[in-house]
């Protein structure tokens, strides 16, 4: 009779709850250089890296942006102030409550970097994963177009610089649609669902729900497309006024992008409102040809926090789960293994040049063998460093 129990309890040990992963070597080394070098690439920007606690008061995590993600949140009793805490489900709240307190005296704009891990209850069906790291930037105190073009061309460059290929930005105004509604005159419940058929892209139900109004609104969805396409179709539609006005400033930063990055992917979504409910300007969504899910996205909004205060503020964040699939995949570097004995100046001399080392820790047969075995591609022979 076969034993199972000890397989059993082995595999039961391995469980993690759905949604989460443990990363192995080499993509875990991958993710952290990946991160790092965004990070070194926002600095010489100017943008300074923070770093927020993972848990914090409820309150304070839900104010302004964090609304949205109030039903995502994993919470907790603190059992030394008893109040109610809760585990991040987004670094952008946290850093405007950053920049409203303890940054509150710098001078703005202010530019702030961060990376991290954040937790959410459900993951989505392009993102399935609950747990999974953020790495971005929040320019905070600006209210000029030229902001949301810096943290565009910001996101491109430092993508394309990893070596993400078919890269494309895809704009929106969540706020265009509000604003043709109500210049039609459109009553409230008529206008949301008039707002979440555009979302789908659902012409026959807009016009069920939009009556008249509707042929208008279709146009404006089918004007999604190539930036250059899009604000034409969009310029020749006879919008409300404050409508016209949002379809300028997308017309303005279009151009402010191709201006600096002619060749960079720039397309269109009008009616895109999905995802960017807390904005209150120009967003964008960051995608890689054949890669499932969202390399980022980013966006206008105002930075509120508990203490009651607000700026204007854009950024973006880099969902680094799915910047890994649009990225080379990683090859472990050369290694050189070190006979058990060898000396450490000889150890030290080979780091210096740039080698890895794997120390041997007794003595062994046949050295290459078990360099080969340790997956090492190299063995020091105490006078030279020799393939395997």
């Amino acid at each position: 009779m076969i034993d199972t129990t000890s397989a059993a309890v082995d595999q039961a040990a391995g469980l993690l709850p759905a949604g989460l992963r443990d990363v192995l070597p080499p993509r875990a080394g991958f993710e952290a250089a990946v991160t790092e070098r965004l990070l070194a690439g926002f600095a010489r920007q100017g943008y300074r890296r923070v770093k927020p606690p993972l848990i914090e008061f409820e309150d304070t995590l839900l104010a302004g942006a964090g609304k949205g993600l109030a039903s995502q949140m994993f919470r907790l009793m603190d059992p030394v102030s008893q109040r109610m805490m809760g585990l991040r489900t987004d670094t952008t709240p946290q850093v405007a409550r950053i920049a409203a307190t303890r940054l509150q005296n710098e001078p703005r704009p202010l530019r702030l970097s961060y990376a991290g891990q954040v937790l959410r209850v459900r993951g989505s069906q392009l993102r399935p994963e609950r747990q999974f790291a953020q790495v971005g930037v929040e320019l905070i105190g600006s209210a000029a177009l030229a902001a949301d073009a810096e943290v565009v061309l910001l996101a491109a460059e430092e993508l394309v610089g990893l070596g993400v290929t078919d890269l494309s930005i895809d704009l929106t105004h969540p706020r265009l649609v509000p604003a043709v509604c109500a210049g039609l005159g459109m009553d409230p419940v008529h206008a949301e669902e008039s707002r979440k058929a555009l979302d789908r892209k659902d012409a026959v139900g807009l016009r069920e729900v939009a009556g008249a109004d509707a042929a208008l609104l279709i146009k404006l969805m089918q004007s999604a497309g190539p930036a250059e396409y899009s604000i034409h179709a969009l310029d020749r539609l006879d919008l409300p006024g404050e409508a016209a006005q949002l379809v300028a400033e997308l017309a303005e930063l279009v151009e402010s992008i191709k201006a600096v990055a002619p060749a960079l992917q720039v397309t269109v979504d009008p009616s895109e409102f999905r995802g960017f409910e807390y904005q209150t300007g120009i967003c964008f969504a960051l995608f890689a040809k054949g890669v499932r899910g969202e390399l980022g996205r980013g966006g206008r909004y105002t930075a509120e926090a508990a203490t009651g205060s607000a700026e204007p503020a854009t950024g973006f964040t880099l969902y680094l789960d799915s910047l890994m699939r649009a990225l080379p995949t990683a090859e472990p570097g050369p290694s050189v293994y070190l006979p058990y004995g060898t000396r450490r100046d000889d150890a030290v001399d080979l780091r210096a040049d740039g080698w890895t080392t794997i120390q041997g820790l007794e003595l062994v047969p046949d050295d290459a063998d078990e360099a080969r075995r340790l997956n090492c591609t190299h063995v020091f022979t105490g006078v030279r460093v020799e393939p395997v």
